[in-house]
């Protein structure tokens, strides 16, 4: 399981505190430790995440330990200059808020020279400091569902650009005539902590926001399925990437990556091995050459030529077969492994798609899908639809099931406190909505806030100034601005991938609360 802690460098924002945690950060990239999976920079605080299967975190401590000797700032980073074409939908308001004419607000907004802190929250999107004190505003209440794509904004003493939409809850100023972020690039990212960034006033046309970077061949070396049918979202994922935080990627990676495992085990593959996220439906697939594949989790039922077939074990397919998918009421993901692992390109040394960083994509009508690994397929069997093919692995059934109620553990967050968990566990929530990126809870209030950007753990439970809490999965934002009392369990987030709108939510505090003394 994942897990992680916070290196504190200050309590505020402060250069030489920011360069001595930069130059920490640098030392422990050029000498890896196994086992530890990111390093995420914020403004005062360094988040270290490791496999704790992997490497203990006392190893992990005495690693960072023997690097924080004899720190300096390290080299400066690049000016670069940023035109901005002041429109943004928030200027009148802050005038209004701050008392000063809309060409004062420009004029302290870009007479400033700005420290890009750290990289995150999205991809490439940079937080920098320190904006003019007159225009010191906290953040929205309740965040934008959608923010466009290179909006320049503010919040307290930060300013930011958005390289892509996404919701946020900044102050949005103008818009950035050059793109920050675009992973068709060589280099996709234009800024970097310890960068300098100047803003100069200017009209013109928005950058076109970037597209999707293909990760599918086009030509599969071995096809082996032909997509007849996409699903409501099937997305090709592996473990997802490792030491990207620090650029603002996703995690990524498969939302239930117990049933993940168990499908790719299925089938002989190891367990990084890329397979099919399937979401609520799943696509029809025709099979264009004999293989095996084994399908694992929720939400529907396999089914083969139009018979169904038992989930949790391994079946062949010959050419010509055609796989598809029963929706059920329980459940909301699965996945579908092929032996061999599917054909896919790799960016930051990971096939998994990611949606909000534009990587890859949803399957559509008409795609291809390659094995990566050609292996044998005997054909001399007795097999009939209703009889699945010999299997890889014997058939197995999954040791855990799906709750009337969902009860999750919780463990302290970095802002843990006795009143959030004692809202956060005294009655039951609901999910009101949820993706990738996270879950919105509908429920008892819960005290949250804001604090200076930090890391965002897996599973974090945030809450915004309004107490509405939000837990964080994969495709979270990697920084974000607002008080974390919670997080959930890494054991149970298997649990929250497989909920649907609705559906119930009890929260159990873990003995780590009792232990570390903030409940008793």
């Amino acid at each position: 399981m994942r897990r992680g802690f916070y290196l504190s460098f200050s309590k505020g924002l402060d250069l030489a505190a920011n360069a001595r945690m930069l130059a920490l950060t640098r030392r422990l990239l050029q000498r890896p430790l196994f086992g530890v999976t990111d390093l995420v920079p914020g403004y005062v605080n360094l988040y270290v995440e490791f496999e704790d299967t992997a490497v203990s975190q006392s190893r992990v401590r005495r690693w960072v330990s023997e690097h924080s000797l004899n720190l300096s700032s390290g080299d400066s980073g690049r000016l670069v200059e940023i035109p901005v074409r002041y429109d943004g939908e928030d200027l009148l308001w802050v005038t209004e808020q701050t008392g000063l004419s809309p060409e004062e607000v420009i004029r302290r907004h870009s007479s400033r020279l700005y420290r890009v802190y750290a990289i995150g929250f999205t991809p490439g999107f940079p937080f920098m400091g320190e904006v003019d004190p007159a225009l010191h505003l906290p953040r929205r209440l309740v965040p934008r569902k959608y923010v466009p794509a290179h909006s320049v904004a503010i919040a307290n003493a930060q300013t930011g650009i958005y390289p892509l939409a996404s919701p946020g809850g900044w102050h949005l100023l103008g818009t950035a005539l050059r793109a920050i972020y675009d992973p068709h690039r060589p280099e996709p990212f234009l800024l970097a902590p310890a960068d300098a960034v100047r803003f100069v006033p200017a009209w013109g046309s928005t950058p076109p926001e970037p597209q999707a970077l293909e990760l599918l061949p086009a030509e599969p070396r071995y096809p082996a399925f032909r997509v007849v049918e996409p699903g409501l979202l099937d997305l090709v994922v592996d473990e997802g990437r490792r030491m990207a935080g620090r650029f603002g990627l996703a995690q990524s990676g498969p939302l239930d990556p117990r049933s993940a495992r168990l499908a790719n085990a299925l089938v002989g593959n190891p367990a990084d091995a890329p397979l099919l996220e399937l979401t609520l439906k799943g696509p029809v697939l025709e099979a264009l050459r004999d293989t095996v594949v084994a399908f694992a989790g929720f939400a529907m039922h396999p089914e083969l030529n139009g018979e169904p077939v038992a989930g949790y074990q391994s079946f062949g397919l010959r050419r010509g077969d055609v796989l598809s998918f029963r929706p059920t009421t329980r459940g909301v993901r699965g996945y579908l492994a092929i032996a061999g692992g599917l054909e896919s390109g790799r960016f930051w040394d990971s096939a998994s798609t990611d949606l909000r960083g534009r990587i890859g994509r949803p399957l559509q009508a008409g795609d291809i899908l390659g094995v990566k690994t050609l292996r044998e397929v005997r054909t001399g069997f007795s097999y009939s639809p209703r009889l699945p093919a010999k299997p890889v692995c014997a058939l197995r059934t999954p040791s855990w099931r799906l709750a009337d109620e969902a009860r999750v553990r919780l463990l302290p967050g970095p802002q843990a406190n006795p009143e959030a968990l004692k809202a956060l566990s005294a009655g039951t929530y609901r999910l009101e909505s949820g993706d990738r990126m996270g879950l919105k809870l509908e429920g008892p209030s819960v005290p949250g806030g804001e604090l200076i950007s930090e890391a965002t753990p897996l599973g974090a439970i945030q809450v915004t100034p309004g107490g509405h809490p939000l837990i964080l999965l994969n495709d979270r934002g990697r920084i974000g601005g607002y008080a974390k009392p919670a997080q959930v369990d890494p054991r149970d987030l298997p649990i929250l991938a497989q909920l649907r709108p609705g559906s119930p939510v009890r929260f159990v505090i873990a003995d780590e609360f009792h232990e570390q003394g903030i409940v008793k």
